[in-house]
Protein backbone atom coordinates (compact mmCIF):
# COMPACT_ATOMS: atom_id res chain seq x y z
CA UNK A 1 0.00 0.00 0.00
CA UNK A 2 1.10 3.58 -0.68
CA UNK A 3 0.55 6.27 1.91
CA UNK A 4 -0.12 9.94 1.73
CA UNK A 5 1.96 12.54 3.54
CA UNK A 6 0.08 11.92 6.79
CA UNK A 7 0.81 8.22 6.66
CA UNK A 8 -2.77 7.17 5.93
CA UNK A 9 -3.06 4.20 3.58
CA UNK A 10 -4.92 5.28 0.45
CA UNK A 11 -3.67 3.45 -2.66
CA UNK A 12 -4.18 -0.19 -3.51
CA UNK A 13 -1.28 -1.95 -5.21
CA UNK A 14 -2.96 -1.65 -8.62
CA UNK A 15 -3.85 2.02 -8.16
CA UNK A 16 -0.32 2.85 -7.03
CA UNK A 17 0.87 1.58 -10.43
CA UNK A 18 -1.86 3.14 -12.58
CA UNK A 19 -3.16 6.27 -10.80
CA UNK A 20 -1.02 7.25 -7.78
CA UNK A 21 -2.81 10.58 -7.29
CA UNK A 22 -4.53 11.46 -4.01
CA UNK A 23 -8.06 12.76 -4.38
CA UNK A 24 -7.21 16.10 -2.78
CA UNK A 25 -4.34 16.50 -5.29
CA UNK A 26 -6.67 16.46 -8.31
CA UNK A 27 -7.21 20.22 -7.97
CA UNK A 28 -3.51 20.67 -8.71
CA UNK A 29 -2.79 17.70 -10.98
CA UNK A 30 -5.70 17.93 -13.43
CA UNK A 31 -5.14 21.59 -14.44
CA UNK A 32 -1.45 20.92 -15.04
CA UNK A 33 -2.27 17.80 -17.06
CA UNK A 34 -4.77 19.80 -19.11
CA UNK A 35 -2.15 22.52 -19.65
CA UNK A 36 0.19 19.94 -21.14
CA UNK A 37 -2.65 18.55 -23.25
CA UNK A 38 -3.35 22.03 -24.68
CA UNK A 39 0.34 22.68 -25.34
CA UNK A 40 0.83 19.34 -27.11
CA UNK A 41 -2.40 19.82 -29.08
CA UNK A 42 -1.14 23.13 -30.46
CA UNK A 43 2.37 21.80 -31.02
CA UNK A 44 1.15 18.76 -32.95
CA UNK A 45 -1.29 20.76 -35.06
CA UNK A 46 1.12 23.54 -36.06
CA UNK A 47 3.90 20.99 -36.59
CA UNK A 48 1.76 19.08 -39.09
CA UNK A 49 0.55 22.32 -40.64
CA UNK A 50 4.10 23.63 -41.14
CA UNK A 51 5.04 20.46 -43.02
CA UNK A 52 1.97 20.78 -45.22
CA UNK A 53 2.84 24.39 -46.02
CA UNK A 54 6.51 23.96 -46.93
CA UNK A 55 6.30 20.48 -48.47
CA UNK A 56 2.97 20.52 -50.27
CA UNK A 57 1.77 24.11 -50.67
CA UNK A 58 4.94 26.18 -51.17
CA UNK A 59 5.82 27.13 -54.76
CA UNK A 60 8.87 25.09 -55.76
CA UNK A 61 8.98 23.51 -52.33
CA UNK A 62 9.10 19.93 -51.15
CA UNK A 63 10.43 17.69 -48.41
CA UNK A 64 13.89 18.57 -49.65
CA UNK A 65 13.57 22.08 -48.19
CA UNK A 66 13.16 20.74 -44.63
CA UNK A 67 16.88 20.17 -44.10
CA UNK A 68 17.71 23.73 -45.15
CA UNK A 69 14.95 25.13 -42.93
CA UNK A 70 16.06 23.21 -39.85
CA UNK A 71 19.76 23.95 -40.25
CA UNK A 72 19.83 27.52 -41.52
CA UNK A 73 16.59 28.95 -40.08
CA UNK A 74 15.38 27.05 -37.02
CA UNK A 75 18.73 26.67 -35.23
CA UNK A 76 19.75 30.38 -35.44
CA UNK A 77 16.20 31.47 -34.58
CA UNK A 78 16.11 29.19 -31.54
CA UNK A 79 19.37 30.67 -30.24
CA UNK A 80 18.14 34.22 -30.81
CA UNK A 81 14.75 33.54 -29.22
CA UNK A 82 16.29 31.97 -26.12
CA UNK A 83 18.52 35.04 -25.66
CA UNK A 84 15.40 37.23 -25.76
CA UNK A 85 13.58 34.79 -23.48
CA UNK A 86 16.29 34.98 -20.82
CA UNK A 87 16.25 38.79 -20.89
CA UNK A 88 12.46 38.85 -20.55
CA UNK A 89 12.64 36.32 -17.70
CA UNK A 90 14.96 38.69 -15.81
CA UNK A 91 12.51 41.60 -16.18
CA UNK A 92 9.07 39.99 -15.92
CA UNK A 93 7.43 37.91 -13.22
CA UNK A 94 6.82 34.24 -13.91
CA UNK A 95 3.12 34.86 -14.53
CA UNK A 96 3.60 37.84 -16.87
CA UNK A 97 6.32 35.98 -18.77
CA UNK A 98 3.95 33.07 -19.43
CA UNK A 99 1.14 35.34 -20.64
CA UNK A 100 3.50 37.39 -22.83
CA UNK A 101 5.18 34.45 -24.59
CA UNK A 102 2.01 32.40 -25.16
CA UNK A 103 0.05 35.44 -26.36
CA UNK A 104 2.88 36.37 -28.73
CA UNK A 105 2.83 32.92 -30.33
CA UNK A 106 -0.97 32.84 -30.58
CA UNK A 107 -1.01 36.33 -32.12
CA UNK A 108 1.44 35.21 -34.81
CA UNK A 109 -0.47 32.02 -35.64
CA UNK A 110 -3.77 33.92 -35.90
CA UNK A 111 -2.16 36.70 -37.98
CA UNK A 112 -0.69 34.12 -40.32
CA UNK A 113 -3.96 32.27 -40.83
CA UNK A 114 -6.24 35.26 -41.29
CA UNK A 115 -3.97 38.01 -42.68
CA UNK A 116 -0.62 36.77 -44.04
CA UNK A 117 -1.74 33.58 -45.81
CA UNK A 118 -4.60 35.23 -47.74
CA UNK A 119 -2.08 37.86 -48.99
CA UNK A 120 0.64 35.33 -49.86
CA UNK A 121 0.57 36.11 -53.59
CA UNK A 122 1.58 39.71 -52.88
CA UNK A 123 4.17 38.80 -50.24
CA UNK A 124 5.96 35.83 -51.83
CA UNK A 125 8.12 35.50 -54.91
CA UNK A 126 6.22 34.47 -58.03
CA UNK A 127 6.56 30.97 -59.42
CA UNK A 128 8.43 32.42 -62.40
CA UNK A 129 10.98 34.23 -60.21
CA UNK A 130 11.61 31.12 -58.11
CA UNK A 131 12.07 28.98 -61.24
CA UNK A 132 14.56 31.45 -62.73
CA UNK A 133 16.60 31.60 -59.54
CA UNK A 134 16.60 27.81 -59.25
CA UNK A 135 17.89 27.53 -62.82
CA UNK A 136 20.59 30.14 -62.15
CA UNK A 137 21.74 28.60 -58.85
CA UNK A 138 21.26 24.80 -59.11
CA UNK A 139 23.20 24.10 -55.90
CA UNK A 140 20.67 26.24 -54.01
CA UNK A 141 17.66 24.80 -55.84
CA UNK A 142 15.92 23.70 -52.63
CA UNK A 143 17.01 26.68 -50.53
CA UNK A 144 15.47 29.29 -52.84
CA UNK A 145 11.85 28.24 -52.03
CA UNK A 146 12.69 28.76 -48.35
CA UNK A 147 13.33 32.44 -49.13
CA UNK A 148 10.69 32.77 -51.85
CA UNK A 149 7.94 31.46 -49.56
CA UNK A 150 9.27 33.34 -46.55
CA UNK A 151 6.02 33.47 -44.56
CA UNK A 152 5.74 29.66 -44.69
CA UNK A 153 9.32 29.45 -43.46
CA UNK A 154 8.50 31.87 -40.65
CA UNK A 155 5.50 29.75 -39.67
CA UNK A 156 7.77 26.68 -39.70
CA UNK A 157 10.18 28.41 -37.31
CA UNK A 158 7.42 29.48 -34.90
CA UNK A 159 5.90 26.00 -34.93
CA UNK A 160 9.26 24.47 -34.02
CA UNK A 161 9.88 27.07 -31.31
CA UNK A 162 6.49 26.45 -29.67
CA UNK A 163 7.69 23.05 -28.45
CA UNK A 164 11.04 24.18 -27.11
CA UNK A 165 9.88 27.50 -25.64
CA UNK A 166 6.35 26.90 -24.35
CA UNK A 167 6.64 23.22 -23.41
CA UNK A 168 10.23 23.07 -22.17
CA UNK A 169 11.01 26.59 -21.00
CA UNK A 170 7.58 27.62 -19.69
CA UNK A 171 5.56 24.55 -18.68
CA UNK A 172 8.33 22.41 -17.19
CA UNK A 173 9.93 25.34 -15.39
CA UNK A 174 6.49 26.16 -13.95
CA UNK A 175 5.98 22.51 -12.97
CA UNK A 176 9.43 22.27 -11.36
CA UNK A 177 8.81 25.42 -9.35
CA UNK A 178 5.42 24.50 -7.89
CA UNK A 179 5.75 20.71 -7.56
CA UNK A 180 7.17 19.01 -4.48
CA UNK A 181 9.65 16.18 -5.01
CA UNK A 182 7.17 13.69 -3.52
CA UNK A 183 4.56 14.89 -6.01
CA UNK A 184 6.90 14.95 -9.01
CA UNK A 185 7.66 11.24 -8.66
CA UNK A 186 3.95 10.51 -9.15
CA UNK A 187 2.82 13.44 -11.32
CA UNK A 188 5.40 13.76 -14.07
CA UNK A 189 4.93 10.46 -15.91
CA UNK A 190 1.15 10.97 -15.82
CA UNK A 191 1.52 14.49 -17.27
CA UNK A 192 2.95 12.82 -20.36
CA UNK A 193 0.14 10.26 -20.39
CA UNK A 194 -2.60 12.92 -20.19
CA UNK A 195 -0.73 15.19 -22.61
CA UNK A 196 -0.64 12.53 -25.30
CA UNK A 197 -4.40 12.78 -25.60
CA UNK A 198 -3.58 16.13 -27.18
CA UNK A 199 -2.10 14.20 -30.11
CA UNK A 200 -5.37 12.28 -30.49
CA UNK A 201 -7.38 15.50 -30.35
CA UNK A 202 -5.15 17.37 -32.80
CA UNK A 203 -5.10 14.48 -35.26
CA UNK A 204 -8.91 14.30 -35.14
CA UNK A 205 -9.24 18.06 -35.64
CA UNK A 206 -6.84 18.08 -38.60
CA UNK A 207 -8.76 15.25 -40.29
CA UNK A 208 -12.11 16.96 -39.64
CA UNK A 209 -10.88 20.35 -40.95
CA UNK A 210 -9.47 18.72 -44.09
CA UNK A 211 -12.75 16.91 -44.75
CA UNK A 212 -14.78 20.11 -44.28
CA UNK A 213 -12.48 21.99 -46.67
CA UNK A 214 -12.69 19.23 -49.30
CA UNK A 215 -16.50 19.47 -49.32
CA UNK A 216 -16.24 23.07 -50.51
CA UNK A 217 -13.98 22.12 -53.45
CA UNK A 218 -16.63 22.98 -56.06
CA UNK A 219 -17.66 26.30 -54.56
CA UNK A 220 -14.75 28.23 -56.07
CA UNK A 221 -13.15 29.18 -52.75
CA UNK A 222 -9.61 28.43 -51.58
CA UNK A 223 -10.15 25.03 -49.94
CA UNK A 224 -6.77 24.89 -48.23
CA UNK A 225 -7.25 28.46 -47.00
CA UNK A 226 -10.49 27.31 -45.38
CA UNK A 227 -8.71 24.31 -43.87
CA UNK A 228 -5.97 26.56 -42.53
CA UNK A 229 -8.38 29.01 -40.91
CA UNK A 230 -10.28 26.19 -39.22
CA UNK A 231 -7.08 24.72 -37.82
CA UNK A 232 -5.77 28.10 -36.66
CA UNK A 233 -9.15 28.72 -35.02
CA UNK A 234 -8.70 25.53 -32.99
CA UNK A 235 -5.19 26.68 -32.03
CA UNK A 236 -6.65 29.93 -30.71
CA UNK A 237 -9.35 28.01 -28.82
CA UNK A 238 -6.92 25.65 -27.07
CA UNK A 239 -4.47 28.51 -26.50
CA UNK A 240 -7.19 30.50 -24.74
CA UNK A 241 -8.03 27.48 -22.57
CA UNK A 242 -4.33 27.19 -21.70
CA UNK A 243 -4.18 30.82 -20.55
CA UNK A 244 -7.43 30.49 -18.57
CA UNK A 245 -6.21 27.36 -16.76
CA UNK A 246 -2.89 29.00 -15.95
CA UNK A 247 -4.69 32.06 -14.58
CA UNK A 248 -7.05 29.85 -12.55
CA UNK A 249 -4.13 27.94 -11.04
CA UNK A 250 -2.41 31.12 -9.97
CA UNK A 251 -5.60 32.40 -8.35
CA UNK A 252 -7.02 29.22 -6.82
CA UNK A 253 -4.24 26.63 -6.43
CA UNK A 254 -0.98 28.46 -5.77
CA UNK A 255 -2.66 30.55 -3.09
CA UNK A 256 -3.46 27.39 -1.09
CA UNK A 257 -0.53 26.14 1.02
CA UNK A 258 -1.75 22.55 0.67
CA UNK A 259 -0.65 22.72 -2.96
CA UNK A 260 2.09 25.34 -3.00
CA UNK A 261 4.28 26.76 -0.31
CA UNK A 262 7.50 28.41 -1.59
CA UNK A 263 9.29 27.41 1.59
CA UNK A 264 8.14 23.81 1.28
CA UNK A 265 9.35 23.26 -2.28
CA UNK A 266 12.72 21.54 -2.34
CA UNK A 267 15.40 23.53 -4.02
CA UNK A 268 16.40 21.80 -7.20
CA UNK A 269 19.93 22.05 -8.46
CA UNK A 270 19.90 23.77 -11.79
CA UNK A 271 21.83 22.18 -14.57
CA UNK A 272 25.13 23.90 -15.16
CA UNK A 273 25.33 26.01 -18.28
CA UNK A 274 28.01 24.39 -20.40
CA UNK A 275 29.39 25.58 -23.69
CA UNK A 276 30.16 23.30 -26.61
CA UNK A 277 33.86 23.12 -25.71
CA UNK A 278 33.19 22.17 -22.08
CA UNK A 279 30.53 19.66 -23.15
CA UNK A 280 32.87 17.97 -25.65
CA UNK A 281 35.63 17.72 -23.03
CA UNK A 282 33.18 16.24 -20.52
CA UNK A 283 31.94 13.60 -22.96
CA UNK A 284 35.23 12.54 -24.53
CA UNK A 285 36.89 12.06 -21.15
CA UNK A 286 34.07 9.86 -19.85
CA UNK A 287 33.31 6.83 -22.04
CA UNK A 288 30.08 6.06 -20.18
CA UNK A 289 28.66 9.51 -20.95
CA UNK A 290 29.98 9.30 -24.50
CA UNK A 291 27.95 6.14 -25.06
CA UNK A 292 24.80 7.88 -23.77
CA UNK A 293 25.53 10.78 -26.12
CA UNK A 294 25.74 8.35 -29.05
CA UNK A 295 22.20 7.14 -28.28
CA UNK A 296 20.81 10.68 -28.40
CA UNK A 297 22.83 11.59 -31.48
CA UNK A 298 21.88 8.41 -33.36
CA UNK A 299 18.16 8.83 -32.71
CA UNK A 300 18.18 12.45 -33.87
CA UNK A 301 20.07 11.74 -37.10
CA UNK A 302 18.29 8.54 -38.11
CA UNK A 303 14.73 9.74 -37.46
CA UNK A 304 15.36 13.01 -39.35
CA UNK A 305 16.76 11.23 -42.40
CA UNK A 306 13.85 8.78 -42.55
CA UNK A 307 11.24 11.50 -42.00
CA UNK A 308 12.56 13.61 -44.88
CA UNK A 309 12.14 10.80 -47.39
CA UNK A 310 8.77 9.80 -45.89
CA UNK A 311 7.29 13.30 -46.22
CA UNK A 312 8.49 13.44 -49.82
CA UNK A 313 6.58 10.22 -50.54
CA UNK A 314 3.43 11.70 -48.99
CA UNK A 315 3.63 14.59 -51.46
CA UNK A 316 3.94 12.15 -54.37
CA UNK A 317 0.90 10.18 -53.20
CA UNK A 318 -1.15 13.20 -52.06
CA UNK A 319 -0.27 16.28 -54.16
CA UNK A 320 -3.38 18.13 -52.89
CA UNK A 321 -2.56 20.13 -49.75
CA UNK A 322 -5.81 19.15 -48.01
CA UNK A 323 -5.11 15.45 -48.59
CA UNK A 324 -1.53 15.92 -47.38
CA UNK A 325 -2.79 17.68 -44.24
CA UNK A 326 -5.34 14.92 -43.62
CA UNK A 327 -2.68 12.21 -43.77
CA UNK A 328 -0.47 14.17 -41.34
CA UNK A 329 -3.48 14.28 -39.02
CA UNK A 330 -3.84 10.50 -39.29
CA UNK A 331 -0.15 10.14 -38.48
CA UNK A 332 -0.52 12.27 -35.34
CA UNK A 333 -3.65 10.39 -34.26
CA UNK A 334 -1.94 7.02 -34.79
CA UNK A 335 1.17 8.19 -32.96
CA UNK A 336 -0.95 9.36 -30.02
CA UNK A 337 -2.77 6.01 -29.81
CA UNK A 338 0.44 3.99 -30.01
CA UNK A 339 2.23 6.21 -27.50
CA UNK A 340 -0.57 5.83 -24.95
CA UNK A 341 -0.67 2.04 -25.43
CA UNK A 342 3.12 1.65 -25.30
CA UNK A 343 3.33 3.91 -22.23
CA UNK A 344 0.89 1.60 -20.44
CA UNK A 345 3.06 -1.42 -21.23
CA UNK A 346 6.40 0.39 -21.10
CA UNK A 347 6.61 0.38 -17.31
CA UNK A 348 6.06 -3.39 -17.28
CA UNK A 349 8.71 -3.89 -19.98
CA UNK A 350 11.19 -1.96 -17.86
CA UNK A 351 10.13 -3.94 -14.78
CA UNK A 352 10.21 -7.42 -16.35
CA UNK A 353 13.10 -7.07 -18.83
CA UNK A 354 16.72 -6.05 -18.46
CA UNK A 355 17.85 -2.51 -19.23
CA UNK A 356 19.60 -3.76 -22.37
CA UNK A 357 16.48 -5.45 -23.73
CA UNK A 358 14.33 -2.37 -23.14
CA UNK A 359 16.97 -0.04 -24.61
CA UNK A 360 17.42 -2.20 -27.73
CA UNK A 361 13.73 -2.18 -28.69
CA UNK A 362 13.84 1.32 -30.24
CA UNK A 363 16.94 0.92 -32.48
CA UNK A 364 16.10 -2.67 -33.50
CA UNK A 365 12.59 -1.67 -34.53
CA UNK A 366 13.89 1.40 -36.38
CA UNK A 367 16.46 -0.75 -38.21
CA UNK A 368 13.91 -3.36 -39.31
CA UNK A 369 11.28 -0.79 -40.31
CA UNK A 370 13.87 1.27 -42.22
CA UNK A 371 14.98 -1.86 -44.05
CA UNK A 372 11.44 -2.34 -45.36
CA UNK A 373 10.81 1.36 -46.02
CA UNK A 374 14.04 2.02 -47.90
CA UNK A 375 13.65 -1.29 -49.74
CA UNK A 376 10.31 -0.09 -51.11
CA UNK A 377 11.85 3.25 -52.17
CA UNK A 378 14.75 1.50 -53.93
CA UNK A 379 12.24 -0.71 -55.77
CA UNK A 380 10.32 2.45 -56.68
CA UNK A 381 13.47 4.06 -58.11
CA UNK A 382 14.24 1.00 -60.21
CA UNK A 383 10.70 0.30 -61.47
CA UNK A 384 9.29 3.84 -61.69
CA UNK A 385 6.66 5.77 -59.73
CA UNK A 386 3.83 3.99 -61.56
CA UNK A 387 5.02 0.53 -60.47
CA UNK A 388 2.72 -1.64 -58.37
CA UNK A 389 3.10 -4.48 -55.89
CA UNK A 390 0.16 -6.86 -55.73
CA UNK A 391 -2.09 -4.25 -57.34
CA UNK A 392 -1.10 -1.42 -54.98
CA UNK A 393 1.05 1.49 -56.15
CA UNK A 394 4.58 1.35 -54.81
CA UNK A 395 4.31 5.01 -53.70
CA UNK A 396 1.28 4.21 -51.54
CA UNK A 397 3.08 1.22 -50.03
CA UNK A 398 6.00 3.53 -49.20
CA UNK A 399 3.60 5.99 -47.53
CA UNK A 400 1.88 3.30 -45.42
CA UNK A 401 5.22 1.73 -44.46
CA UNK A 402 6.66 5.12 -43.53
CA UNK A 403 3.56 6.04 -41.52
CA UNK A 404 3.77 2.81 -39.48
CA UNK A 405 7.49 3.28 -38.95
CA UNK A 406 7.19 6.92 -37.87
CA UNK A 407 4.25 6.30 -35.54
CA UNK A 408 5.84 3.28 -33.83
CA UNK A 409 9.29 4.90 -33.65
CA UNK A 410 7.93 7.98 -31.87
CA UNK A 411 5.66 5.94 -29.62
CA UNK A 412 8.51 3.69 -28.54
CA UNK A 413 10.82 6.68 -28.19
CA UNK A 414 8.49 8.52 -25.79
CA UNK A 415 7.86 5.44 -23.64
CA UNK A 416 11.07 3.37 -23.73
CA UNK A 417 13.96 5.32 -25.25
CA UNK A 418 13.54 8.36 -22.98
CA UNK A 419 13.05 6.16 -19.89
CA UNK A 420 16.08 3.93 -20.48
CA UNK A 421 18.26 6.92 -21.30
CA UNK A 422 17.33 8.60 -18.02
CA UNK A 423 17.88 5.33 -16.14
CA UNK A 424 21.41 5.19 -17.51
CA UNK A 425 22.33 8.22 -15.38
CA UNK A 426 21.21 6.61 -12.09
CA UNK A 427 24.45 4.76 -11.13
CA UNK A 428 26.61 7.83 -11.79
CA UNK A 429 27.92 10.14 -9.09
CA UNK A 430 25.84 13.27 -8.32
CA UNK A 431 28.33 15.48 -10.18
CA UNK A 432 28.38 13.19 -13.23
CA UNK A 433 24.58 13.09 -13.29
CA UNK A 434 24.18 16.86 -13.33
CA UNK A 435 27.11 17.77 -15.57
CA UNK A 436 26.72 14.67 -17.74
CA UNK A 437 23.08 15.35 -18.55
CA UNK A 438 23.91 18.96 -19.33
CA UNK A 439 26.77 17.92 -21.62
CA UNK A 440 24.63 15.37 -23.49
CA UNK A 441 21.84 17.92 -23.87
CA UNK A 442 24.15 20.66 -25.15
CA UNK A 443 26.31 18.67 -27.56
CA UNK A 444 24.50 15.47 -28.55
CA UNK A 445 21.08 17.12 -28.44
CA UNK A 446 22.07 19.89 -30.81
CA UNK A 447 24.07 17.64 -33.12
CA UNK A 448 21.27 15.09 -33.25
CA UNK A 449 18.70 17.66 -34.31
CA UNK A 450 20.96 19.40 -36.81
CA UNK A 451 22.95 16.39 -38.00
CA UNK A 452 20.22 14.87 -40.16
CA UNK A 453 19.39 18.29 -41.62
CA UNK A 454 23.07 18.96 -42.41
CA UNK A 455 23.45 15.59 -44.15
CA UNK A 456 20.31 16.09 -46.25
CA UNK A 457 21.06 19.68 -47.25
CA UNK A 458 24.70 18.93 -48.10
CA UNK A 459 23.78 15.94 -50.28
CA UNK A 460 21.14 17.95 -52.11
CA UNK A 461 23.55 20.82 -52.78
CA UNK A 462 26.16 18.38 -54.11
CA UNK A 463 23.57 16.67 -56.31
CA UNK A 464 22.36 20.04 -57.59
CA UNK A 465 19.19 20.91 -59.50
CA UNK A 466 15.79 19.54 -58.54
CA UNK A 467 17.08 16.15 -57.35
CA UNK A 468 14.48 14.77 -54.90
CA UNK A 469 15.48 13.03 -51.67
CA UNK A 470 14.14 9.64 -52.75
CA UNK A 471 16.67 9.60 -55.59
CA UNK A 472 19.43 9.74 -52.97
CA UNK A 473 17.93 6.94 -50.92
CA UNK A 474 20.85 4.52 -51.49
CA UNK A 475 23.21 6.89 -49.67
CA UNK A 476 20.63 7.92 -47.07
CA UNK A 477 19.80 4.29 -46.28
CA UNK A 478 23.48 3.45 -45.87
CA UNK A 479 23.93 6.34 -43.43
CA UNK A 480 20.80 5.40 -41.44
CA UNK A 481 21.84 1.74 -41.15
CA UNK A 482 25.36 2.70 -40.09
CA UNK A 483 24.04 5.13 -37.46
CA UNK A 484 21.48 2.64 -36.08
CA UNK A 485 24.07 -0.15 -35.93
CA UNK A 486 26.36 2.22 -34.03
CA UNK A 487 23.39 2.91 -31.73
CA UNK A 488 22.84 -0.82 -31.11
CA UNK A 489 26.55 -1.37 -30.46
CA UNK A 490 26.55 1.53 -27.99
CA UNK A 491 23.52 0.10 -26.12
CA UNK A 492 25.22 -3.29 -25.76
CA UNK A 493 28.46 -1.68 -24.61
CA UNK A 494 26.66 0.69 -22.25
CA UNK A 495 24.53 -2.08 -20.71
CA UNK A 496 27.61 -3.90 -19.41
CA UNK A 497 28.92 -0.73 -17.81
CA UNK A 498 25.44 0.12 -16.47
CA UNK A 499 25.04 -3.28 -14.79
CA UNK A 500 28.57 -3.12 -13.33
CA UNK A 501 28.08 0.37 -11.88
CA UNK A 502 24.62 -0.57 -10.57
CA UNK A 503 26.01 -3.60 -8.71
CA UNK A 504 28.84 -1.52 -7.29
CA UNK A 505 26.40 1.12 -6.07
CA UNK A 506 24.12 -1.52 -4.51
CA UNK A 507 27.12 -3.13 -2.79
CA UNK A 508 28.20 0.25 -1.39
CA UNK A 509 24.68 0.94 -0.12
CA UNK A 510 24.52 -2.51 1.49
CA UNK A 511 27.90 -2.05 3.14
CA UNK A 512 26.85 1.34 4.49
CA UNK A 513 23.64 -0.15 5.91
CA UNK A 514 25.51 -3.03 7.60
CA UNK A 515 28.00 -0.59 9.12
CA UNK A 516 25.16 1.40 10.69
Amino acid sequence: MSTDEKGTAEFSKIRSMIWPIHNYELKKFLPMGLMMLCILFIYTLVRDLKDTLVVSHAIGGGAETLGFLKLYCVVPSAILFMIVFVKLANKLSREKLFYSIVTFFLAFFVSFGFIIFPCREFLHMSAETISKLQASYPALHWFIPVIGNWSYSLFYIFAELWGSVVLTALFWQFANEITRVSEAKRFYSLFGFVGNFGLLASGSVIIACSNIAKKSANSGIDTFGTNLKLQIGSVLFFGTILLVIYRWMNKNVLTDKRYYDPGDIAKKKSKPKMGLGESAKMLFTNKYLLLIAVLVLAYGISINLVEGVFKGQIKLAYPDSNDYSKLMGKLSFTTGCLTIVVMLFGANILRLCSWKTAALITPVFLFCASLVFFGVIIYENNMGLNATIMGTSVVMIAVVTGLIQNAFSKGVKYSLFDSTMQMAYIPLSPEEKVKGQAAVSVLAGRMGKGGGAAIQSTMLMLAGGNTPLYKLVDWLAAIVFFVVLLWIFSVINLSGRFEKLTKEKEAEAKATTETK
